[in-house]
């Protein structure tokens, strides 16, 4: 359909050109339309090169996932080792301050025991226990008499 009105013979009225009286101008358009169409079906018909789409969207996510994964699990082991590290400074210490409270109980003790045992033989070495102490006052005044 054209915007423009054919006449009843088909032609356009006050056309400039008319392509059917010209052959040169017919022959152009004809060689025109046959290298567009040429063309056309050359490109279309090529082989198309494949192209590489990175579609790896979710690769650099993963790796930063990962490379944050792998320092806090760094990071939380040697928090652990030094953790552990810490404690067992405690416990050694807290073992060196027993076994010197115990060796200073130990000590004390033997100072108590000596202590008793003098005490003891004090109470030994006398003649006549305490208990029997009158007794032998008894005897010692009946020798004497």
């Amino acid at each position: 359909m054209s915007w423009k009105k054919d006449t009843a013979d088909g032609t356009r009225p006050n056309s400039p050109i008319d392509a059917e009286s010209d052959p040169v101008l017919e022959r152009a358009l004809h060689d025109f339309r046959a290298n567009a169409h040429a063309w056309s079906q050359a490109a279309y018909g090529q082989p198309r090169a494949q192209v590489h789409v990175a579609r790896s969207g979710w690769r650099p996510a993963a790796a930063w996932a990962l490379g944050c994964a792998l320092a806090a699990g760094s990071l939380s082991g040697a928090f652990y080792a030094h953790h552990q590290r810490a404690a067992m400074a405690a416990r050694l210490a807290l073992r060196e301050r027993t076994a010197q409270q115990q060796q200073l109980t130990a000590q004390q003790q033997r100072a108590a025991d000596e202590d008793l045992l003098a005490t003891v033989d004090s109470d030994i070495s006398r003649e006549v226990p305490a208990a029997m102490e009158p007794l032998a006052q008894l005897m010692d005044e009946d020798a004497a008499r």
